[in-house]
């Protein structure tokens, strides 16, 4: 004698087929939400990407950067540096100690 009546298994393998079908459908979904979430994602860091290697021109230089003629020869000592007292180099002195 089978363990459950044929009538009653046959529900039963249907209710396990119906589970296992709602199971893959719910991946299915989740994975695309996950799927379009990333595609926005890069689509925003390609936009960044993109900005920033081809920056609109405004006509003047950024706040705080001194313009440049590439044709002229740089004279004297670039102001973008900052001397050697300031960042603790050579000359540099210490508070407390006499300068000798």
């Amino acid at each position: 004698m089978p363990a459950l009546p044929l009538g009653e298994a046959g529900r039963y393998v249907a209710a396990a087929y119906i589970v296992f079908l709602v199971l893959i459908v719910v991946y299915v979904a989740i994975m695309a939400a996950k799927l379009q979430r990333i595609e926005r994602e890069l689509r925003e860091l390609a936009g960044f990407a993109e900005t920033r290697q081809n920056p609109v021109p405004t006509g003047r230089p950024a706040a705080g950067v001194r313009g440049v003629d590439p044709t002229q020869p740089q004279t004297g000592p670039d102001p973008n540096l900052a001397p050697p007292e300031a960042v603790g180099g050579p000359g540099a002195t210490t508070r407390g100690a006499p300068d000798v």
